[in-house]
């Protein structure tokens, strides 16, 4: 994606949208404008996935219909980050660096642009030792639970919308 950009460019636009949902950018996804930071957005699920074991596509936590990215960011905000780690980092790898690659990760894929850190910065987080790192904000595509109603019945004939996809389920004959 950052090929598509001019050297002097900070982002472009474009009316065709190409790439895999799940580690496109919301800005690019939805609009068509990319940059640099449309990368940064794809690294941060890549490496939500990798510090998981999960893949973010198809990824689907039921009982509270959360996105990978929406998981990992509840269990960040409520300290149980370490809950998202794959059983094979546990005891081959200090927690305190899938940590910091948790929050660098959930960094990248904060919903607005201008928030996300530039791939520089990201690798110097990386490869620094100590840095005081800004508190990640809510990333994008986020989902939250939808209630319609109690009676099953009458959720089948409704639709849900929650960002800018639609789920509908037919009824038969």
């Amino acid at each position: 994606m950052a090929r598509m950009c001019c050297s002097n460019e900070m982002q472009g636009s474009t009316r065709r949208i190409v790439g895999t949902y799940g580690y496109m950018a919301p800005e690019y996804a939805m609009e068509g404008i990319f940059s640099t930071k449309s990368d940064v957005f794809s690294f941060g699920v890549l490496l939500l996935e990798i510090v998981s074991g999960l893949r973010n596509s198809g990824f689907h936590r039921r009982e509270n219909s959360l996105s990978l990215l929406g998981y990992a960011w509840n269990l960040w905000k409520e300290e149980r980050w370490f809950q998202l780690v794959d059983q094979s980092f546990v005891n081959n790898c200090p927690m305190k660096e899938v940590r910091r690659c948790i929050h660098v990760a959930l960094m990248c894929i904060q919903e607005n642009a201008t928030d996300r850190p530039t791939m520089s910065e990201v690798v110097a987080i990386l490869g620094g030792d100590s840095m005081n790192l800004p508190d990640p904000k809510q990333p994008a595509f986020f989902t939250v639970r939808v209630s319609v109603g109690n009676d099953i019945n009458s959720d089948l004939n409704k639709s849900c919308s929650v960002n800018m996809v639609t789920n509908s389920i037919p009824n038969g004959r």
